[in-house]
């Protein structure tokens, strides 16, 4: 890729946003609101805010390898709690897709250094939904679907922290899990039942 068409791109997207609305950057300057916290993956081809149909301010954004939830990460924790505290977000979103490297990586048999810690997180899920996923014979079809369990893992993983319990106990702030289908462009909603996982969780994670 030559970085002076990145530059190039910048000056046109500039001009368009100017065109469309003459403010539009003043008022980018005065802060942001954003209504939704999107937790979703590195991957290249999962475009956060333009697969939602969003710009600029409308959305907190954090991605990282498999859209991992892990409590002792400082990085995705901090954002959880500035988003969450601070932000005020009324809904946040786990955003996993199918044909994940990482998750594909976690279910390979192999030396992957500094990455092995971090896929030891994915292979846990892998573990707790064993039966399940071993009775799923399609190789690719089991893959999508411990992207589903993934999803939902960091789900529960969220709904354990302190500021989303207190934030749904005041505001009622809301878990949600998608996948994105990179092969279709969909938005699949895979429906966790926040409070069902909430109630189940409780009498050990009961922070707030």
């Amino acid at each position: 890729m030559d970085l002076n068409k990145v530059f190039a791109n910048n000056k046109k997207w500039i001009k368009d946003r100017l065109s469309a609305d003459p403010s539009f950057f003043e008022g980018l300057s005065k802060g942001q609101n954003p209504e939704l916290l999107f937790i979703g993956c590195s991957d290249s081809r999962v475009a956060a805010e333009e697969l939602m149909g969003l710009g600029p301010g409308e959305v907190f954004v954090h991605r990282n390898i498999a859209n991992m939830v892990i409590s002792i990460d400082l990085n995705v924790m901090s954002v959880v709690n500035y988003a969450v505290n601070q932000l005020q977000v009324k809904d946040v979103i786990v955003c996993g897709h199918y044909a994940c490297g990482g998750v594909k990586a976690a279910m390979q048999s192999a030396d992957l250094g500094i990455l092995n810690p971090w896929l030891r997180n994915i292979r846990d899920v892998y573990r707790i939904h064993r039966n399940k996923l071993n009775a799923i014979e399609d190789e690719e079809k089991r893959y999508d679907r411990l992207v589903e369990l993934n999803v939902q893992e960091q789900c529960v993983n969220l709904i354990k922290t302190a500021a989303v319990q207190k934030a749904n106990r005041d505001r009622g702030l809301k878990v949600h899990g998608w996948v994105f289908d990179v092969k279709t462009g969909k938005l699949i909603d895979l429906k966790i039942d926040f409070d069902k996982f909430l109630s189940k969780i409780m009498e050990i994670y009961h922070l707030e």
